[in-house]
């Protein structure tokens, strides 16, 4: 009976692992939101949930198999990884309200043009 015990525990515990990291990938933008098959990414949130498996690492340390404890570290690695990744992307980005307003510069532009030409 202890063993069935832990074995469901284990299964839990890599349920929660994987649950958690499921969201990690949404929040990155790396995978479609089930809930409205879109891909929009949250940095925050996803750094939030890094850190809460990163906590969960922390809290469980020396209570873990071998293979949870490499599960744990490896999935952590590849998140924080991918990340960074989103970050660098972000900060090349350019932000959207400034794409915004020069593109209506630029109409305003065209628009003062055509008057000109047509005058």
């Amino acid at each position: 009976m202890p063993e069935d015990k832990i074995d469901k525990n284990q299964m839990l515990f890599l349920g929660l692992i994987q649950s958690l990291t499921a969201n990690a990938w949404i929040q990155l933008g790396k995978q479609k939101n089930p809930l409205n098959d879109k891909i929009k990414r949250n940095l925050n949130e996803a750094s939030f949930t890094i850190d809460m498996l990163e906590m969960l690492q922390v809290r469980t340390k020396g209570n873990l198999s071998s293979d949870e404890s490499r599960i744990l570290e490896k999935t952590i690695s590849e998140l924080k990884m991918n990340y960074v990744d989103e970050k660098l992307k972000e900060s090349k980005e350019p932000k959207k309200e400034s794409m915004e307003k020069e593109g209506a510069e630029k109409q305003e532009e065209e628009k003062k043009e055509k008057e000109k030409t047509s005058s």
